[in-house]
């Protein structure tokens, strides 16, 4: 396989991003108090480290390709389990001669992952080689998943407090925008020889928003463990 200049430099980029959310990891593991933050963070642990052995291995010899299964525990969320709205939010400002706590641990999970997806989406976008697009999508899925995982433990802490707006505000500022009209409807979903039931088929799918298979628009193949030579 050749190399492409521009996803060597991007896969570069996001194997040292790996080495150092690797790295960091280890020490919030050994400084936090929280038995359920440590949990989530060895899950995430085992999680990455296969992530980066696997985009290691590809690149070193580009004839594998394992994708690596989420290990969040994200399924059953529902959004009434969300917290909304500020009940005396924490106060925040630069420490000198700071130590972690568990919320600054978890604050500090939180931007690791969230950068991590953006950064693999972004490497993603300018990869030429399909398996190792495959790779840094499988990857920035689960990084998507592992920050929504680490949202979920803050919020139910109270240190992730989501600002809400009215709801009539809310309805009347998102309900401006209307279904597609029938014309169009018809002019892409009528046609002979399109398939018809695509439409609803995605509507359906769309519906299960907790799985990551459709949260994240990823094949199953690329989230679950399936394997593409």
């Amino acid at each position: 396989m050749p190399y492409g200049a521009h996803e060597t430099m991007e896969v570069h980029e996001i194997l040292m991003e790996k080495v150092n959310m690797l790295n960091h990891f280890n020490l919030y593991a050994a400084q936090t108090q929280n038995p359920q933050l440590l949990e989530m963070i060895v899950r995430h642990q085992q999680e990455e480290i296969v992530s980066y052995n696997e985009l290691v291995a590809y690149t070193h010899d580009y004839n594998r390709f394992s994708p690596v299964p989420p290990n969040t525990n994200i399924r059953e969320i529902s959004p009434q389990q969300i917290q909304y709205g500020l009940q005396n939010p924490p106060q925040f400002a630069p420490e000198a001669n700071a130590t972690l706590n568990d919320m600054e641990i978890a604050s500090a999970m939180l931007l690791c992952h969230k950068n991590a997806a953006r950064n693999g989406m972004w490497a993603t976008l300018e990869c030429a080689d399909p398996n190792l697009r495959r790779l840094l999508l499988n990857s920035a899925a689960n990084c998507a998943n592992q920050a929504y995982e680490v949202f979920l433990f803050m919020n139910g802490q109270g240190a992730y407090q989501v600002p809400k707006m009215e709801s009539h505000t809310a309805k009347s500022f998102l309900h401006r925008y209307q279904p597609a009209g029938d014309q169009l409807t018809a002019q892409y979903f009528s046609q002979p020889g399109q398939n018809a039931g695509y439409g609803q088929n995605f509507m359906n799918q769309a519906g299960n928003a907790m799985d990551p298979t459709v949260a994240t628009g990823t094949p199953q193949s690329v989230l679950y463990g399936g394997t593409t030579q």
